[in-house]
């Protein structure tokens, strides 16, 4: 593999192995074996697979959560070398690469971006999709691989291509998850040792409010996952919702569940000070 740092780097490797459009895994680093899922994905598909590690300060409405993301770049590099072929790359930039003058645009993603993260992360989504373009311009990738984990930006992801990157296919990958059940995520490595015992029952809290949905309305089961996040000593509940996989729109009433469609149970909460989300999907029976 080739680790490339500049945009100029990048076309003149498409240059000299003549490959054009890879298939990309954009990353903030910190890798885990759910990126390299994303990555194992990419190499089963694509005759080029590119990576990028950008920790993208765009993207975060709190500056001290910028400040405290891990960043690994070299062991990131070295968990990739064994993935990656010889025309393989990882893009390696900086934050004056990315962005050689201040991003001033401004993406509306109607009601999708006013749920959820949304709601509670003011301008987290413009961020993401800053990036993601910038990147798409710069990598020009013919797909691009996506976990599940980030369901909402998946969703704002899928709707940036559609309108502006049309050629260029969005892949959705399943969440991989620790022993436990607890989704894999970059901000896990932050938890402290009793946080970190607990947070398996995030995803089984999931899983049992997904089983509720054909005995209990909405509400009682939104009451019944708050009252078991927030029962865990640190942890407390930010949100959850069950939504409609294309619109986002949060389910009120389970009447309302059309069998037609497709529903996700979407949790986030903090567990001392580290921020976790998960979703789980729901199936009406």
């Amino acid at each position: 593999m080739k680790v490339l740092t500049t945009v100029k780097d990048v076309r003149e490797h498409y240059r000299v192995t003549a490959l054009r459009n890879p298939g990309f895994v954009p990353t903030m680093g910190a890798l885990h074996e759910g990126h390299i899922s994303l990555v194992d994905k990419a190499t089963e598909s694509c005759r080029m697979t590119a990576v990028s590690i950008f920790v993208n300060p765009t993207q975060f409405n709190d500056p001290n959560d910028l400040i405290r993301y891990p960043r690994t770049v070299e062991a990131d590099l070295q968990m990739l070398s064994g993935h990656l072929r010889e025309n393989d790359f990882v893009f390696v930039p900086s934050v004056e690469e990315i962005y050689p003058e201040p991003d001033t645009r401004r993406f509306d993603f109607g009601e999708l971006e006013r749920v959820m993260e949304g709601l509670h992360r003011p301008g987290h989504f413009n961020g993401v999709a800053q990036v993601v373009s910038r990147l798409f311009d710069i990598i020009r990738p013919s797909c691009a691989f996506f976990g599940q984990k980030d369901f909402q930006q998946l969703t704002i992801i899928r709707e940036l291509a559609r309108r502006e990157y049309p050629k260029t296919e969005i892949i959705a990958c399943p969440i991989v998850r620790e022993h436990d059940g607890l989704a894999m995520s970059s901000r896990n490595r932050r938890l402290l040792t009793h946080h970190r015992e607990r947070a398996g029952e995030i995803y089984r809290t999931l899983i049992a409010a997904a089983a509720m949905i054909s005995d209990y309305e909405i509400r009682e089961i939104k009451d019944f996952v708050a009252d078991r996040i927030n029962m865990i000593p640190d942890f407390r509940l930010e949100y959850f919702e069950i939504v409609e996989e294309g619109t986002l729109s949060p389910v009120l009433s389970r009447i309302a569940m059309s069998p037609e469609k497709n529903f996700f149970a979407c949790i986030a909460l903090w567990a001392g000070d580290v921020r976790l989300i998960d979703n789980h999907e729901v199936a009406l029976r």
